[in-house]
């Protein structure tokens, strides 16, 4: 929950003047109530716009919900479902989240679906069996569509803590919940998995050079401009 209309335009702008052609995937998922004003600056460039969240409904008496057909219409290319803040503070069940995959998937937006175990859980030794659980409900929910989602690690102990997975770490997770789409789709390739706990300019390179690591969900990295730039870079 950040931004204002002037700081959106400012760190926008920056952005698109550093960036030039990426060589990657880039998005920005901003808060609801700036989609048209993000969708207009980012018109004719390389950064794609996304969602930090979609209802589970289409519409209807949902006061406060917003649809993925109403993320359609402003051109939203991906949006965030299962987000740890989501399950930790909203009740977010797996069940809820797989079925936001799908609405998401049922408008042509790409569902980017996060999971990551809290760190009683890791400590606990259920890493494993938490994310393939998270990641299992998802699975299941999108069938065949499998192949056109976006997986996003995020150790919840490693957010905003100051604490980061080390690469071996992370890459332990990411290789678990690689094969696991493996045993979904023989296309499970097509899936990119990010790594999503506290990735910054700092350390994006040595994450980014894990074999099963392909991407970043960056979070507060990501409202420095010359920062996201970095990461980005290093994505390339």
């Amino acid at each position: 929950m950040n931004g204002s209309l002037a700081a959106n335009e400012a760190l926008l702008g920056e952005l698109l003047q550093g960036l030039g052609q990426p060589g990657c995937d880039v998005a920005v998922a901003v808060p609801a109530v700036y989609m048209g004003q993000v969708q207009a600056l980012l018109q004719g460039s390389a950064i794609a716009l996304a969602a930090q969240d979609v209802s589970a409904h289409d519409g209807g008496a949902y006061t406060g919900e917003v649809s993925a057909p109403m993320l359609r219409d402003f051109a939203v290319r991906y949006a965030l479902v299962g987000h740890s803040e989501r399950r930790q503070y909203h009740g977010e069940t797996d069940a809820l989240v797989a079925t936001k995959a799908q609405k998401a998937l049922a408008a042509g937006i790409t569902p980017i679906v996060c999971v990551g175990e809290t760190l009683a859980e890791r400590e606990a030794g259920q890493t494993e069996a938490v994310v393939k659980r998270q990641l299992a409900a998802v699975i299941h929910a999108v069938g065949a569509c499998v192949t056109e989602i976006v997986v996003a690690y995020e150790p919840v102990w490693a957010i905003g803590t100051g604490k980061t997975a080390s690469p071996e770490q992370a890459q332990a997770v990411h290789a678990v919940l690689r094969a696991q789409l493996a045993a979904a789709s023989t296309q499970a390739a097509k899936v990119p998995v990010l790594y999503g706990g506290s990735m910054n300019a700092g350390n994006a390179e040595q994450l980014l050079a894990q074999p099963d690591i392909d991407g970043g969900l960056i979070g507060g990295a990501s409202l420095k401009a010359q920062d996201f730039l970095k990461i980005i870079a290093a994505a390339a």
